[in-house]
C-alpha cells in the first residue's frame, strides 16, 4: 500500500493537459476544453482561489513544446507500443510497490524467528526504511527522469532492487538486513516505480485513467502474491532461498519492463532549485494539506505492519492470519479505482475526507475492540479499501490546488514530508507494543487518532481554498 501512495506520485501528472490547441485559422493559441471527461474541473482564463489547474502549450525555458507531441490530439491512446508500456508498467509496480506492500509479513517473521532477540520497535525500522526510501526518492528521481528519460533509471533501479534482495538472502545480522532490504532494495524499487508512472502518461490522454488504473493494480496484486509466496516458501526452502526465488521472479518481470517501458517524449533538462520544493509550503491550502498527509501517513501503515501479529495474539488460526495482509491488499485494488471514479463526480477533497474518516473510524471502532476472526477479516477488507483510496486520490488533490507546470516539484515536496511520517510511524507503533506489555491497544489508538487528525486537517485545507468549503471540490 504504501501503499501505492505513492502509488501514487506520478498519478498527479496524469490529469494535467487541459486548455491548449492552435487556432489554425488565425495562427494564434485558443483554449479548448479537455476531452477527458470530468478528469479535471474546467479552468477559466484567470484562476480562482487555489483551483489553478492550468497548462500553457508553450512556455519559454520550461518543458517540451506543447505543439505536436503535447497536443492532446497527438496522444496515441492505444496501439501496440502504448499498451506494451502499460504492461511493462504493471510489472514495474508489481515488483516495486507490490513488494513494499508485503512489509507486514517480514515484521512477523523477523520478530518470531531470525531477529527474535530484538524488540518490535527495532525490527520495524527495517520495513519503515523501505517505505521511507520509496517516497523520499521522488524529487531526485523526477529530476533524473526529466534530464535523461526512463531507460537508465529503470536499469539501475532493477539492478539495485534485485541485488538488495539477493544480499538479504545472505544476511543473518540486523545491520545487514537494514542495509540490503531496508536501504538498497527500496532505493531500486523507487527508481522502478516513478519512471514507469511518468512514462505511461506520455502515451494516453482520453484513456489515461484506464491505463494508469491497470498499472496501479499491479502494486495491489504484488501485495497479495508476495506475502503468500514468502509465508509458504519459508517452511519449504528456508528464508535465504525464499528471498532468492522472489528476487528471480522480480528479475524476470523487470527484464520485460526494461524492454517495453519507453517514453514517447524526449527528455528535457530543467534547472534544480531547492527553494522550488519549499515555497509551496508557504501557501496555506498546500501547507495544511501537507500536514494532513503527514498525520494520515503517520498511522496509515501501522495496520499493514501489525494486523497479522495482532490477529495471532487474539487466537486467530495461524493458517488464516498469514493471509490477512493479502486480503487487505486485495481490497485495496478496488479502493484505488472506485473512490477515484467517485472523486471525479463528487469532488476529490470530499471523497478524500470521507475515506480518511472511514480509516480512522474502523481503526478505533473495529480493529481496537476486535476479539475474534470475523471482525479482523472485516477490518482488513474495509481498511484495505479505504486506505487504497487515500493514496490514489492525494496526487489528484495536489494537482487541483497547484499550477500543473510546477506539479513535479510540488509533488516532490509533498512526498519528502510524507516520507518522514512513513519512516517513524511504524517504529513508534513497535515502541507502543513494548509499553503495552506486548498488547496492541496503544498502537491501535495511535493509528486511529493520527488518521483522524489528518482528516480534520484535510477539511481545513479545503476550507482555505476560497469559496470551496461547502462545494464539490
Amino acid at each position: 500500500m504504501a501503499q501505492d501512495f505513492s502509488a501514487a506520485a506520478s498519478l498527479a501528472s496524469s490529469d494535467e493537459i487541459q486548455k491548449e490547441t492552435v487556432n489554425t485559422e488565425r495562427g494564434r493559441l485558443s483554449p479548448i476544453t479537455s476531452t477527458e471527461a470530468n478528469a479535471l474541473p474546467e479552468v477559466e482564463d484567470e484562476p480562482q482561489g487555489r483551483d489553478i489547474e492550468k497548462v500553457q502549450s508553450q512556455k519559454p525555458g520550461g518543458g517540451p513544446p506543447a505543439g505536436g507531441m503535447m497536443d492532446p490530439s497527438s496522444f496515441p491512446d492505444g496501439g501496440l507500443k502504448a499498451w506494451l508500456v502499460v504492461m511493462g508498467g504493471f510489472f514495474c509496480l508489481f515488483c516495486s510497490f507490490g513488494w513494499i506492500n508485503a512489509i507486514g509479513v517480514f515484521q512477523e517473521y523477523y520478530q518470531n524467528d531470525l531477529l527474535r532477540l530484538y524488540n518490535p520497535s527495532t525490527i520495524s525500522w527495517i520495513v519503515s526504511l523501505e517505505t521511507f526510501f520509496m517516497f523520499f526518492g521522488g524529487p531526485i528521481i523526477g529530476k533524473l527522469y526529466d534530464n535523461f528519460g526512463p531507460r537508465y533509471i529503470l536499469l539501475v533501479g532493477s539492478f539495485l532492487h534485485v541485488f538488495g534482495l539477493m544480499m538479504t538472502s545472505l544476511s543473518t545480522q540486523y545491520y545487514q538486513i537494514i542495509l540490503s532490504q531496508g536501504i538498497v532494495s527500496p532505493i531500486g524499487a523507487s527508481m522502478i516505480f516513478y519512471p514507469a508512472m511518468s512514462t505511461a502518461v506520455t502515451w494516453f490522454h482520453k484513456r489515461r485513467a484506464l491505463a494508469l488504473g491497470i498499472m496501479a493494480s499491479g502494486s495491489s496484486l504484488g501485495g497479495v502474491i508476495f506475502p503468500i509466496m514468502v509465508q509458504d516458501l519459508i517452511p519449504l526452502v528456508g528464508f535465504p532461498w525464499t528471498m532468492r526465488i522472489c528476487a528471480f521472479v522480480i528479475l524476470a518481470l523487470l527484464i520485460i519492463s526494461n524492454l517495453t517501458v519507453k517514453s514517447r517524449l524526449p527528455p528535457f533538462p530543467k534547472p534544480f532549485t531547492v527553494m522550488d520544493f519549499i515555497t509551496p509550503l508557504a501557501e496555506p491550502p498546500f501547507g495544511v494539506m501537507a500536514a494532513a498527509a503527514f498525520f494520515v501517513f503517520f498511522g496509515l501503515f501501522i495496520p499493514f505492519n501489525f494486523v497479522t501479529l495482532s490477529a495471532l495474539s487474539l487466537g486467530v488460526d495461524p493458517n488464516l492470519s498469514n493471509y490477512l495482509l493479502s486480503i487487505l491488499n486485495a481490497a485495496s485494488i478496488f479502493g484505488r479505482i472506485l473512490p477515484g471514479y467517485a472523486a471525479d463526480k463528487l469532488g476529490r477533497y470530499n471523497v478524500q475526507i470521507a475515506m480518511c474518516g472511514v480509516c480512522a473510524i474502523i481503526d478505533l471502532a473495529l480493529w481496537l475492540p476486535a476479539r475474534g476472526t470475523a471482525p479482523i477479516i472485516v477490518f482488513c477488507v474495509l481498511y484495505g479499501f479505504a486506505s487504497g483510496a487515500f493514496v490514489s486520490i492525494l496526487p489528484a488533490i495536489i494537482a487541483q490546488i497547484s499550477d500543473v507546470r510546477q506539479i513535479g516539484t510540488r509533488t516532490g515536496s509533498m512526498f519528502a514530508i510524507v516520507s518522514l511520517a512513513a519512516l517513524i510511524g511504524n517504529p513508534i507503533g513497535g515502541a507502543l507494543l513494548v509499553d503495552d506489555s506486548g498488547g496492541y491497544v496503544y498502537a491501535q489508538v495511535f493509528a486511529g487518532v493520527t488518521v483522524f487528525v489528518g482528516t480534520v486537517l484535510f477539511a481545513t485545507s479545503k476550507g482555505l481554498c476560497k469559496g470551496k468549503l461547502l462545494k464539490k471540490f
